[in-house]
């Protein structure tokens, strides 16, 4: 059984897509940090999960309420393309498949040439450094969650403190794609990029978590 956990805050503009996307894949359940914009309302037939904003207790409530073999954690503003069922249910089925987990191929919903060339920038990223964040999914059995750990309660780069600790060796990149906003990027991709990379190096380097919130915006 697949368990489809996505976390929420003040998301009612972008939750109603995704949820249609990922109906009829299992278990979906959404877990909110406090949206005070009718995000809940919008949940339908989504298990819901409350409790303290931050992605990464979020994530780690979605996952503690789940009840799937298979744990799937995608953004309230990413849509799975068609292919990605076929995709996802080919990576399941083979056994040794449960030692690793995977992520999409990352596409923005900008027809602009810089959001071409940020998508190229996030498979480079992925392919030479290992960091697929997490507006690219994540896929993997229960057991290898639990095994690694889970999310930890992050405000910030949970995402990168996840994979980190899964390596190179253990993330496959699916052949199928999703499609996320790219309403971060709009006030300027070159500087968003540049503050995003600002905020991996500061967090490498032990920067308190407080401190890449604020950079972040």
């Amino acid at each position: 059984m697949l368990s489809v956990v996505i976390p929420t805050l003040n998301a009612a503009a972008t939750l109603p897509r995704t949820l249609a996307a990922v109906t009829g894949a299992g278990e979906v359940i959404v877990s909110d940090g406090g949206s005070a914009d009718g995000t809940l309302a919008l949940a339908g037939a989504a298990r819901i999960v409350v409790g303290e904003r931050g992605r990464g207790g979020q994530l780690a409530r979605g996952a503690a309420a789940a009840s799937g073999d298979w744990l799937l954690f995608l953004h309230a503003d990413t849509v799975p393309l068609p292919g990605w069922r076929d995709a996802l249910a080919r990576f399941v089925a083979d056994p040794a498949n449960r030692a690793r987990a995977a992520v999409f191929r990352l596409a923005f919903d900008d027809p602009s040439a810089a959001a071409r060339r940020l998508e190229r920038l996030v498979a480079w990223r992925g392919r030479v450094l290992a960091l697929p964040y997490g507006d690219q999914g994540l896929l993997l059995s229960r057991e290898l969650y639990q095994a690694i750990g889970g999310f930890q309660p992050l405000p910030i780069m949970e995402d990168v403190a996840l994979v980190r600790r899964l390596g190179r060796r253990r993330i496959v990149v699916l052949d199928a794609t999703v499609l996320t906003s790219a309403r971060r990027y709009r006030g300027g991709p070159l500087r968003r990029s540049l503050r995003n990379l600002a905020c991996l190096a500061l967090y490498f380097l032990g920067a308190p978590p407080r401190l890449l919130v604020r950079l972040y915006g």
